[in-house]
């Protein structure tokens, strides 16, 4: 496989792995998304956030991961 080749594949996987893996999940998630950013005083919008910075994006991010994770432990411990 062509240098070429190998490079286009990486760009169409980053390209697919910004998809929910239950598209159903995606209202659920953009809402939880909202009240993430709001208790960490992220002014996020509906639409172009551009003026945000990588780092409260990231922020945003990591504490949606480290809920979620939170969560399901909570629930494969039965609790």
């Amino acid at each position: 496989m062509s240098l070429k080749c190998k490079r286009r594949k990486l760009i169409m996987a980053n390209r697919s792995s910004n998809r929910a893996a239950v598209p159903e999940a995606k209202g659920a998630l953009d809402k939880f998304k909202y009240e993430v950013a709001s208790e960490l005083g992220v002014p996020l919008t509906d639409g172009y956030n551009g003026d945000l910075t990588s780092k409260q994006n990231g922020s945003v991010g990591g504490y949606m991961v480290k809920k979620m994770i939170e969560q399901q432990e909570k629930q494969m411990a039965g609790k």
